[in-house]
């Protein structure tokens, strides 16, 4: 019983671990390298298309999860705690906390909300994307933010058109009217060459786009 609960700490303990993995490679490997490296240029690229998608990245970046708690947390916490088990509940719940990251961060740009956690998600994730991407850096969690000093919340998040999500907008190309309390959109739905470079060059000084 002792070591199935020291396991369930662990996990909860690697699942934390990760929120804080989350706000730091989403804050310096991606956002402060401006495109140097592919983390950062594939995650700003991410930036100028506003949309989510699987690609090779995806791979990479479980491949990445998996070596970082097979071969750091496991033996680390092993060592520290003398229990393999906490080692190994560690490194789980560290590649749990990617999953729940990468699956809301999906859900975030495909679908629309459900419910109150998954209204606030988009809110506070669209606000980096389109108001300001040098701040809330946590996708699953806010708390890393507010500890660091980067957490904004918004009234309104102003989407540019050409950017919107798919969810967002109804057969018109309009706001959805269950969406205009957090929402609203500006600018021009179409984007011209000068438009497209301009975009390009803001998300890779991690500025939002232009309206």
């Amino acid at each position: 019983m002792t070591t199935l609960l020291l396991t369930l700490f662990a996990f909860a303990f690697g699942w934390l671990l990760w929120t804080l993995g989350e706000y730091v490679l989403h804050r310096f490997a991606m956002h402060e390298l401006h495109g140097k490296g592919i983390m950062s240029r594939e995650h700003l690229l991410h930036h100028v298309r506003a949309d989510w998608h699987l690609a090779y990245t995806n791979v990479l970046s479980w491949i990445g999860v998996g070596l970082v708690g097979g071969l750091i947390w496991t033996p680390l916490f092993w060592y520290l705690t003398g229990s393999l088990a906490v080692g190994l509940g560690v490194a789980a719940g560290w590649a749990f906390g990617y999953g729940v990251y990468e699956y809301c961060h999906a859900q975030a740009h495909l679908r629309g909300p459900s419910g109150p956690y998954s209204r606030w998600l988009r809110v506070h994730h669209f606000h980096h994307h389109f108001g300001h991407p040098m701040s809330n850096h946590g996708v699953s969690v806010p708390w890393w933010d507010r500890v660091f000093g980067t957490l904004e919340r918004p009234e309104r998040v102003r989407v540019p058109r050409r950017l919107a999500m798919g969810w967002l907008l109804d057969d018109d190309g309009e706001l959805r009217p269950e969406w205009a309390h957090d929402y609203e959109l500006v600018g021009s739905a179409t984007a011209d060459e000068r438009t497209a470079a301009l975009d390009k060059a803001r998300a890779f000084a991690s500025v939002a786009p232009a309206d």
